[in-house]
């Protein structure tokens, strides 16, 4: 929680002016009860007075000048209290406002090893619901855990200056608060996490749900996700119903506290008053001192409540911002100096194992994708294919040997200037909300309509926009779903060709293509991009056939390298794949 603390630093100066504020304010509530004493002890002369046919004009003046300065002290105590929640407002909603582009800084930096680590729903909460936590505590913590410790220290001196006598009926209260608040927190403090978590499993069933509903319509399994989710619902239901119970006992158990303390008071106090120890108006301050030190405790009760829960989310906020990211810039990077390769990368013997595995994903890796050539890999599923192209965008790093992008290793490259230079199409194409044109122009936000318009061309996409009745400003729905798998796939790769890289990565992106429209896209690339290097992911052997260099790849392994021709007659495994998949494309 201590990393949070940085986060308070901009707005030490609000924080400070708040306190001395709530000082104004604690000054003005502890003034009226002594005023409101001697004002009713004023007015309890007067009346003896006037019962004895005497006028004061003395007694009357002075009651006149103690309600003015009960009229001021209030208003003054209540524009304090106005101010401080003013105060209290702006620095929670500021640190809010940090703490949210810290934590969504941190995790555009996070490499695939840090996503693995934390689920997407996770971090969500943690963004949002967590946040709003620590936001919570400061919109109150500001005014109680400052007010509180004050009023009821002032409040005590107050009371036991004004009746020692009494002074143990407060203490008496105290003790009893106390043991009731340490009950109360013993009881719900271990729920708070528990909380959290059940939030992070809801939210990731509910996003599971959402983005698998077409699937789960396909099997019939509403019932089963309905359960799920009831499951889980249920069971934060039942926990929050927990603390929720255990926390309304607090008001009841505080009000009989107090109303049995102000009985004492009244009946101890009666006996005083009635042996002219101490006055009516003395006994009516003391009763309001009481209230104000058993509202403090209340007050303080409440923020060891609430600190508990505020410190979980804390915590969970803490640990995305510690986190260590594994991928990260060379101190001495070698962009600078890198002269331009043409987009040539080179493996040596890559070796590569993700955490927690129990054997090498890759296994000594070495090829060349040579500048200008489309080098495609092959292979089955589980193969490695997809961590290849992970490696070379370095979304991981090797476990063991060298990616050398342009003749420069890839961890000496930053990451920027690495990933600016190529022309990524993931295996899911991820479309965002927002016109064809803005997903268009995502990797080059200057494109020129020219250079739009031939991307478009080039993937095979730009007849399908322009029957569109907005064309290029038509709107496409998050993740693109009101378009097609084969219309995502074209847009993904328009959007890598805007981009005009040295090296384009194609990681199965011709998947939803069908034969006619693969072959023209091919085609389009080979005459418009001929320099341009292509690195191409592939299951179908009719999308790869005509490529410079085929890699084969086996459980990790590279088992055969070489053209179509060569590999068919030299590499069983592909001879096989290639046999598997032309025989069936010939049936009717």
């Amino acid at each position: 929680m201590r990393i949070l603390f940085k986060y308070l630093k901009p707005f030490v100066s609000l924080i400070v002016l708040a306190v001395l504020i709530l000082f104004l304010q604690v000054f003005c509530d502890l003034s009226l009860p002594n005023l409101m004493s001697q004002l009713v002890n004023s007015i309890l002369a007067q009346s003896a007075a006037q019962s004895a046919a005497q006028n004061n004009v003395s007694a009357d003046n002075n009651i006149l000048w103690l309600g003015l300065q009960m009229l001021v002290i209030t208003l003054a105590g209540g524009g304090a209290a106005v101010s401080v929640s003013f105060l209290s407002t702006r620095i929670a909603a500021g640190i809010a406002r940090d703490l949210r582009l810290a934590v969504f800084q941190k995790v555009e930096s996070f490499s695939s090893r840090e996503f693995d680590t934390f689920s997407t729903a996770s971090l969500i909460t943690r963004c949002t619901n967590d946040i709003n936590q620590v936001q919570g505590i400061f919109i109150m913590g500001i005014r109680m855990i400052c007010y509180a410790p004050i009023m009821g220290i002032g409040g005590i001196i107050m009371a036991v200056n004004m009746a020692p006598g009494m002074s143990w009926i407060i203490v008496l209260a105290v003790v009893i608060l106390i043991c009731m608040v340490t009950a109360l927190i013993s009881l719900v403090m271990p729920k708070f996490k528990v909380i959290q978590n059940l939030v992070d499993r809801m939210n990731r069933i509910a996003r599971e749900t959402l983005n698998g509903l077409m699937v789960i319509r396909a099997f019939g399994a509403q019932d089963h996700e309905k359960k799920r989710f009831d499951g889980v619902n249920r069971e934060l239901t039942k926990t929050s119903l927990f603390v929720n119970q255990i926390m309304v006992l607090q008001m009841p158990l505080m009000q009989f506290i107090m109303n049995s303390a102000i009985i004492l008071i009244i009946w101890t106090g009666a006996h005083r008053i009635a042996a002219s120890v101490m006055g009516v108006g003395d006994m009516l301050a003391f009763i309001q001192y009481t209230m104000q030190i058993i509202f403090s405790f209340l007050f303080f009760s409440m923020m060891f409540v609430m600190l508990p829960r505020t410190a979980v989310s804390a915590d969970r906020i803490a640990q995305v911002l510690k986190t260590e990211v594994s991928i990260r810039d060379s101190e001495t990077p070698a962009g600078e100096a890198m002269v331009s390769g043409g987009g040539r990368v080179e493996f040596k013997n890559v070796s590569f194992r993700y955490e927690g595995a129990s054997e090498d994903a890759l296994r000594d890796v070495s090829f060349t994708a040579e500048s200008g050539q489309t080098t495609a890999i092959i292979g089955a599923t589980g193969s490695g294919k997809s961590t290849i192209v992970n490696l070379i965008m370095r979304f991981y790093d090797v476990t063991s040997g060298s990616i050398a992008f342009n003749g420069v290793d890839v961890r000496e490259l930053p990451q920027s200037k690495l990933r600016g230079g190529i022309g990524y199409v993931p295996q899911k194409s991820i479309l965002l909300s927002g016109s064809v044109s803005f997903n268009l122009r995502y990797g080059k936000t200057d494109a020129s309509a020219q250079e739009i318009r031939e991307g478009a061309e080039i993937a095979q996409i730009l007849d399908f926009i322009e029957t569109r009745p907005e064309g290029f400003e038509s709107a496409l729905a998050q993740g693109g779903a009101n378009v097609s798998g084969g219309q995502k796939q074209r847009l993904s790769i328009a959007r890598a060709l805007i981009r005009d890289p040295e090296l384009l990565i194609f990681d199965d992106s011709f998947s939803a293509l069908d034969f006619t429209t693969d072959s023209r896209l091919r085609q389009a690339l080979e005459e418009k991009r001929k320099g341009v290097s292509k690195i191409i992911v592939a299951q179908r052997v009719g999308t790869i056939m005509y490529a410079d260099k085929i890699i084969v790849l086996e459980k990790g392994k590279i088992v055969g390298m070489g053209k179509h021709s060569e590999l068919t007659e030299t590499c069983s495994e592909y001879r096989e794949i290639a046999e598997s998949q032309f025989s069936l494309e010939a049936v009717p």
